[in-house]
């Protein structure tokens, strides 16, 4: 048990030197607002808490706030330091973190905890953070994959052990960042290891809420991203829980994103994007099971609904099951769900809809031209199996709304294709193959079903029609 001298209530700053620097004081109580205060740097196993929930640590400017060593608890207190510093963050010269946790804490600033040099081992605890603001833009440090790099988040967790063997273990749950119109700057929550080689970062639980980002990337930028919520190549998360909205509006700030391994991610609330090439959910890496519970909108030239991509040359597929509400797309170049990679199921329960036609969008670092296809399947991309019981739609003239050149195993759509755009085809099979089953085709100024080379395993029970003929047509 701690004795008399353990703990000590501070209401100053000339207080708080004198208990961050005691080695007898285990517990620093933050009484009422401390006003310029000097970055503070806790000791082995010390713990920073409120007195109840006025407690706050306003830094002085130009530096960064609590620093992290071994056994830290920071408890029931804001923190504030300018928006492109640091209010938590960590030392790297211990060899083993212990446990460092943050519960019911509010912070302006970014939190960051990387660990590299000595620091190799260690569990980091959230139970309860919300990043009212933060700037990350200024971190030159960044993940890159395929010649992009991603800004790090208003929340980063980064394992750079470049031992393989070596692991670090969190569990993160509470997490909100920003808020409706006034986002935070750079990513909002970012968890990552050392690469596909290094260590890695072992997440048990990965949960935010609200999560509001503009990474504030110039227009034209082809070699940087944000994201909502990223995770990044080296980490491991067994669930990801998206319970609160995630929306970005800037330029290639993706809404959720990942390029490591997932077990499980679910969204239960709206994915938002109104920035150019600011896609709804990005795969590069492996999920388990994905369901996201909640409309995927996007408003942006080139901001795709869904997308997924391969990180590695694993033959598995990229995502076993892929479950989602609806998808709407509003501009051009911006594709409902675009599929490059295998991945087993995909279900849509509310349709997938767009309203835009071609133009450009940013793809693997570079800028390519898109049509707003309601669903695309790439040449490589494979699903075993399409479900989709609202329509599938397209608006934009030439816009098919389902164009194929990989392969399609069994596909139904309840609420039936239809291509609205001039001179539009409702289908394009272009050297693709596919089955299609308990479908109306409709194009209103185009040929149901075109066929380029294609392979059909099985049409049963489809219904096509337009003004260019009836059935499918090939050439």
């Amino acid at each position: 048990m701690e004795g008399p001298a353990s703990a000590q209530t501070v209401s100053s700053v000339a207080d708080l030197a004198a208990a961050a620097g005691d080695a007898g004081v285990r517990r620093i109580v933050v009484a009422g607002e401390i006003a310029e205060a000097p970055s503070l740097r806790l000791r082995e196993g010390q713990q920073l808490v409120g007195a109840d929930d006025s407690a706050a640590l306003v830094f002085a400017d130009g530096v960064d706030g609590v620093r992290l060593r071994r056994d830290n608890l920071v408890e029931r207190i804001a923190l504030r330091v300018g928006p492109a510093r640091r209010a938590v963050f960590n030392d790297t010269t211990a060899d083993d973190m212990g446990v460092l946790r943050l519960a019911n804490v509010t912070t302006h600033g970014q939190v960051q905890i990387v660990a590299r040099d000595r620091a190799r081992a260690g569990q980091v605890v959230v139970e309860g953070l919300h990043i009212a603001a933060a700037d990350t833009r200024g971190q030159a440090e960044r993940p890159h994959l395929s010649g992009v790099g991603v800004l790090q988040g208003a929340f980063t967790l980064w394992y750079l052990q470049p031992d393989g063997a070596a692991v670090l273990r969190a569990d993160l749950r509470g997490i909100s960042a920003g808020r409706a119109g006034a986002p935070v700057r750079g990513s909002g929550v970012f968890v990552a290891g050392a690469g596909d080689s290094g260590g890695r970062l072992e997440v048990s639980r990965l949960e935010t809420g609200p999560i509001y980002t503009d990474g504030g990337i110039a227009e034209g930028t082809h070699d940087t991203i944000s994201g909502g919520v990223f995770v990044v190549h080296g980490a491991h998360v067994r669930e990801v829980r998206n319970s609160g909205p995630v929306m970005t509006y800037g330029v290639n700030d993706m809404v959720l994103d990942n390029w490591g391994r997932v077990d499980a991610w679910t969204a239960e609330a709206a994915l938002t994007s109104y920035g150019r090439s600011g896609v709804g959910f990005v795969n590069f890496g492996s999920i388990g099971v994905l369901r996201i519970a909640a409309p995927i909108e996007t408003y942006g030239v080139g901001a795709r609904g869904f997308n997924v991509y391969r990180l590695d040359d694993h033959a598995g597929p990229t995502v076993e099951t892929a479950e989602f509400d609806r998808v709407t797309t509003h501009a051009d170049a911006a594709v409902g769900i675009q599929v490059g990679q295998p991945i087993g199921r995909l279900i849509v329960h509310g349709g997938i809809t767009t309203h835009g036609g071609a133009g450009d969008s940013l793809v693997r670092g570079a800028i390519v031209r898109l049509s707003a296809h309601a669903l695309s399947i790439q040449a490589g991309g494979r699903v075993g199996s399409v479900e989709v019981h609202g329509p599938i739609s397209s608006a934009g003239a030439g816009v098919a709304a389902v164009d194929i050149s990989g392969e399609v195993g069994a596909m139904t759509v309840a609420g039936g294709i239809r291509a609205r755009g001039a001179g539009t085809d409702a289908i394009h099979v272009d050297g693709g193959t596919f089955s299609l089953h308990d479908t109306t085709v409709i194009s209103a100024d185009g040929v149901p079903i075109r066929l380029t080379d294609a392979t059909i395993r099985e049409l049963r029970d489809v219904r096509a029609c337009g003004p260019v003929g009836s059935g499918s047509e090939r050439e």
